[in-house]
């Protein structure tokens, strides 16, 4: 399970890469805080916590995983698919709307499984620690 947790975490990765290039070529901009949050809980919070499970803290690492991709599913589906903003997939430039929207669609996708997989991992790991 542990590998197949990192396997979509990083592929998690990968999308939010696609999607950044569907951001920047449809001029769809984020605020100095939402990039924070892009960058700091979207982007690296997946990655620490596969560090943290390879440094055998597995339910800390998980929990850590779970936390910020619950947390980036969240602010995901609310900008791209709830808020009537610049982010949101129907208000996309439409040469970007089909690349846009399928990589927010994938990213929704990719951060639901990662936290289901990283909290059944989490419980685990501390069921059998107690």
């Amino acid at each position: 399970m542990r590998r197949g947790l990192a396997a979509v975490v990083l592929a998690h990765l990968g999308i939010s890469m696609v999607h950044g290039w569907a951001h920047s070529g449809a001029h769809v901009d984020l605020s100095p805080g939402a990039m924070l949050f892009v960058y700091a809980v979207i982007l690296a919070g997946p990655l620490a916590g596969l560090v943290v499970m390879r440094r055998r803290r597995e339910a800390l690492g998980a929990a850590l995983i779970a936390a910020t991709m619950t947390a980036a599913l969240l602010f995901g589906v609310i900008n791209h698919f709830i808020i009537a903003g610049s982010d949101h997939v129907a208000h996309v430039a439409a040469a970007w709307r089909p690349l846009f929207g399928s990589t927010a669609a994938l990213l929704a996708i990719s951060e639901a499984a990662a936290a289901a997989i990283a909290i059944q991992r989490m419980r685990a790991r501390t069921w059998r620690a107690s």
